[in-house]
């Protein structure tokens, strides 16, 4: 039935209510007479005029109040203060005119205790309404799954509203480590210690874990994640406290744990004058500003206000994208950068002179590659065009125009490669380190140029965490091409923000790594995933399990763990996070000879030339894993 009653028109449901509130003040009058008389009331005489006056004075101070707009199965502290409000005012009305008129048989102590009966009924009523409405007593022994809240706070108190409101869970209550908290309820609903919670997930056959700590650490979110890593719940979380910085939780704010949430670090805090430098004021170019690297650095560089930021992509779809966002990003943060949403291949020399020559950057971050390794292999005559020639050509029209810097995004994939896409990304690094050099020795050119080189970022393009959670939701299994595979994970903003402070510490010819801490196992992380899905792995040890994990076989040209340095001991930086590389390189004069070779092979998609110029070149490269 309150399905009906929610599809009535909305004057219905006011005039309803405001029937209620009259027949309510009649209640409330009878009771505060039977009360003071000490009988059960008939009025007599003028006392009528008493039951005629409270909804005559009630009605148009609760309109007054907005109680007539509120939704009911919506209402809660704010509401009820209204309430109060509304009826103190009527309370002082009602009172000032028995005062005033003194009508024989109507006691004056009517005017206060008449407002509190009528307070207490209102009060009900409206509670009433919200819980019927809310359709909580249809829906109690109707829940799909059993919920407890890690996190006791004001984030988790709101989120417990509004999962109230889905009719999809059951709150069983909240878990915390504040011992203030602990042994205490919250609207009713008990609060339990954090250490108590496997038994908790046991007693009271939990379903479902929600995470809403918005303020707590990386580190602190890992820890809690690691212990609920082998119990049969679903984990799920709220976003950052930005995220929720309007004060108010709602369902569709619960999402699936973000990877950095398993994987990630609290990120050293950016050093403001490193990240500024060469941007402020300036023409800055990023390409390849549409992909997962490229689009968020613009997104940092538009922060530190530059003059004007050129955004360089082949892929119409992603510069629409990034360019939209970042005038929304402008406008939200009121700066006038200009945006120059350009489309354009690297691999076209002529378009890259006039493009550097017309716009003037100072700074010129070139993140445009190829990178999905097996499509590279497939392709290397492409990648070897892209990835080599495109950085020759953007290089040689960053000095013709004078840029004062430029920075190379590079891969941990450079390093021993044996794959096409590593090889070509470490003879990148070579025509970089080869033109610094040059530029040295002749001082023909003011550019200084500089690379970075770090792992997997987290939810990049190709990333195998977006792959993973796609197999999840689909049933499994989960494909991994060997058990004992790893890889170094960052987060995007963070090797971003990394890329940007190494680019300003560049003097020329820098081969700077940034410090990916530990490396992460891919089968273990595949585990953690089903687990914190609330599913369990299906293996022959437990063959009744939900998710499979598949061993494909590795792909070609595919390492079972990737490396950051070629050489050894890497020089620290002012970054704790940045280190630099000493890698060997040749001269211009001698890596132009083979770059040639390498060009004219390419442009046959001779693989059998393009992988003797990688062996001869590229230190430890190898074309079988």
């Amino acid at each position: 039935m309150y399905l009906k009653v929610l599809a009535w028109p909305r004057i219905y449901k006011r005039l309803v209510v405001v029937a209620v509130d009259i027949t309510l003040a009649f209640i409330a009058t009878w009771f505060a007479f039977s009360l003071r008389l000490d009988v059960f009331h008939r009025p007599v005489g003028l006392q009528w005029a008493v039951y005629f006056l409270t909804p005559f004075l009630a009605v148009p101070i609760f309109v007054k109040f907005g109680l007539y707009r509120a939704i009911f199965r919506y209402t809660g502290q704010a509401a009820l203060i209204s309430t109060v409000k509304a009826i103190a005012v009527y309370g002082l009305v009602l009172l000032a005119i028995l005062l005033s008129t003194q009508w024989p048989m109507v006691p004056r102590s009517l005017g206060v205790l008449q407002p509190l009966l009528f307070l207490i009924l209102v009060g009900a009523s409206r509670a009433i309404a919200r819980f019927w409405l809310a359709g909580l007593t249809l829906a109690a022994g109707n829940k799909s799954g059993r919920l407890l809240i890690f996190g006791a706070g004001t984030a988790g108190v709101q989120t417990a509203a509004a999962v109230s409101m889905e009719r999809q869970l059951k709150l069983v209550g909240f878990v915390d480590d504040d011992s203030h908290k602990v042994g205490r309820s919250i609207n009713g609903v008990p609060v339990w210690a954090s250490q108590d919670l496997p038994s908790l997930v046991t007693r009271y056959e939990v379903t479902d874990l929600l995470l809403a700590m918005p303020n707590a650490t990386r580190e602190r979110r890992k820890q809690i994640i690691a212990s609920l890593s082998k119990l049969p719940v679903h984990v799920r979380t709220l976003p950052s406290m930005a995220d929720l910085a309007s004060g108010k939780v709602s369902v569709k704010d619960i999402h699936e744990l973000d990877i950095d949430d398993l994987l990630g670090r609290t990120p050293v805090p950016p050093k403001a004058d490193l990240l500024a430098c060469d941007l402020r004021g300036q023409v800055v170019m990023v390409t390849g500003a549409g992909g997962s690297i490229g689009g968020e650095l613009t997104r940092n560089i538009v922060l530190q206000s530059p003059k004007q930021l050129v955004l360089l992509d082949h892929n119409e779809f992603g510069l629409y994208a990034i360019h939209q966002e970042l005038e929304a990003l402008c406008q939200s943060h009121h700066l006038s950068v200009e945006l120059v949403p350009l489309l354009g291949s690297v691999t076209n020399a002529e378009q890259m002179q006039a493009v550097c020559i017309s716009y003037q950057p100072a700074t010129v971050y070139h993140a445009a590659a190829y990178k999905h390794v097996p499509l590279v292999e497939s392709n290397p005559g492409v990648g070897v065009i892209n990835n080599v020639f495109g950085t020759l050509n953007v290089a040689r029209a960053a000095q013709a125009s004078g840029v004062k810097r430029f920075v190379l995004v590079s891969t941990d994939k450079a390093v021993r490669p044996t794959n096409v896409m590593g090889a070509t990304k470490r003879m990148a690094e070579l025509v970089l380190q080869a033109l610094a050099e040059e530029s040295k020795i002749t001082g023909n050119s003011k550019t200084c140029f500089s690379m970075v080189r770090f792992g997997n970022v987290l939810g990049s393009s190709g990333s195998v965490v977006p792959l993973f959670r796609q197999q999840l939701e689909g049933g499994g299994p989960i494909t991994l091409t060997h058990k004992e595979v790893t890889r170094y994970f960052m987060t995007i903003p963070e090797a971003a923000q990394l890329v940007l402070q190494a680019g300003a510490m560049g003097q020329g010819g820098d081969v700077f790594v940034l410090d990916m801490g530990e490396p992460v196992k891919i089968m273990d992380l595949a585990q953690r995933m089903v687990q914190l899905s609330g599913l369990t792995v299906k293996d022959s040890a437990y063959p009744e399990g939900d998710i499979e994990i598949a061993v494909v076989g590795l792909r070609p040209g595919e390492k079972l763990y990737e490396e950051l340095l070629i050489g050894e001991n890497p020089e620290p930086t002012e970054h704790p996070r940045i280190m630099k590389a000493h890698e060997d390189f040749l001269e211009w004069p001698q890596l132009s000879e083979h770059l040639h070779e390498l060009k004219l092979a390419a442009q046959g998609d001779d693989l059998v030339v393009m992988k003797a110029i990688f062996q001869r070149l590229v230190h430890g490269y190898g074309s079988s894993p």
